[in-house]
């Protein structure tokens, strides 16, 4: 895309490049000339800065500039350009760093993101695999999109990247609460939670030798911060946002074709469905009481089998079947060990009664278990096989 339509289409999308600034004077002056040749649609925000940033910015006279007194995190600067680009009538805001670490020619990836996802909060994934990438911005990030895949379910490669596109709108509809890096960890989640999409892109980024590189991140404040912040989402997720989001979709006919749709109607084969159902009756009789729903899954997973069809047979110990499995589980178990039959009823029942009958238990329920397993998978094939085949005659 050439610079004249770029310059028209940020104009037409009504678009601008936010750039918060905190004592970044070596940098900022080559980063407002690669962005001029792309767009003069240009908002800075001085957080206070104490080096010569403020005469730099002086020689810029067309740029909107606000000045914070002092310095405030970079969160309150994102947070003062998204409310001062939106009252001077701006939709988007195309944020990037002041370090120079971004490329102002990928501008026109986000632009042309407007008008794909025109509601959507787009993040400039980094390559992290790159020469030269911090460990520690590596790992962190890495915990980051941990986090946010945690209390979202959204995947991402990049969560920390400060190369983002925002849609204005829906921003100046959240009363935000953070105020440092943290914030942009903060924006996505809750942005997420009210209904924006929050997508990525593959940007470029250059990263200094470790003596030439300027950051304000502190560490143990910072990480602190943001880890704290990541506990509150969690919890938030779990007993508020994710509750009220299942409750809202809630559709009894949706979620009946839904299931049918991860069982009997999906594009398994057939001994692939039925060796599900006999591994998940498996692991329902075997002696995981209380894992064997994520055990199996799990292992599903390994096994390449259907998950969610195994969740569902390994259910088998529901109440009105455990007295059932428990005793053939030790009748099982005690024929194969040649032992009696001597299950002990009595209120004076002992620890060495207890262990004497364990035993022929736990091999009786893996024997029991296998067999019912076995069972089940050539049930579940015969049925489906003829059920397959009744459905191809019609």
């Amino acid at each position: 895309m050439d610079h004249q339509t770029l310059h028209h289409k940020f104009i037409h999308h009504k678009s601008c490049v936010l750039i918060p600034t905190f004592n970044n004077a070596t940098a900022i002056k080559e980063v407002l000339d690669g962005v001029l040749e792309f767009t003069s649609n240009i908002v800075v925000v001085n957080d206070g800065s104490t080096d010569n940033t403020a005469s730099i910015l002086s020689a810029y006279p067309d740029l909107l500039v606000i000045n914070h007194p002092k310095n405030m995190g970079k969160g309150m600067a994102l947070r003062t350009g998204f409310r001062e680009a939106y009252k001077n009538g701006y939709h988007y805001a195309i944020s990037i760093d002041s370090d120079g670490q971004h490329y102002p020619d990928d501008l026109h990836l986000f632009v042309d993101e407007i008008e794909l996802h025109p509601k959507a909060i787009i993040i400039g994934a980094r390559n992290m695999d790159q020469p030269n990438v911090p460990g520690k911005s590596s790992f962190g990030n890495r915990a980051s999109t941990f986090w946010f895949w945690v209390v979202t379910g959204i995947k991402l490669t990049d969560t920390q990247s400060g190369y983002r596109l925002y849609p204005l709108e829906p921003l100046n509809s959240i009363r935000f609460i953070t105020r440092k890096y943290e914030f942009e960890i903060e924006v996505m989640v809750r942005s997420f939670w009210k209904g924006v999409d929050v997508l990525s892109i593959p940007i470029k980024v250059f990263y200094p030798p470790a003596d030439e590189r300027i950051t304000h991140f502190r560490p143990f404040k910072d990480v602190t911060r943001i880890t704290l912040l990541n506990i509150v989402f969690v919890l938030l997720a779990a007993f508020w946002f994710t509750p009220i989001r299942l409750i809202k979709n809630f559709s009894f006919k949706e979620s009946k074709k839904k299931l049918y749709n991860h069982t009997v109607g999906s594009p398994d084969s057939v001994i692939k469905k039925s060796l599900s159902m006999g591994f998940g009756v498996f692991m329902g009789i075997a002696p995981f009481w209380g894992y064997q729903i994520w055990l199996g899954i799990g292992l599903a997973h390994l096994l390449k089998l259907n998950k969610v069809i195994v969740a569902i047979f390994s259910n088998i110990s529901i109440p009105p079947f455990i007295p059932f499995i428990l005793y053939a589980s030790y009748y099982v178990g005690a024929k194969f060990l040649g032992q009696p039959m001597e299950l002990v009823f009595s209120k004076d029942i002992s620890i060495s009664d207890v262990l004497k009958s364990l035993e022929p238990y736990l091999y009786g329920s893996f024997l029991f278990a296998f067999m019912a397993g076995v069972t089940v998978t050539i049930l579940a094939y015969v049925t489906l096989h003829l059920l397959a085949r009744s459905s191809y005659k019609k």
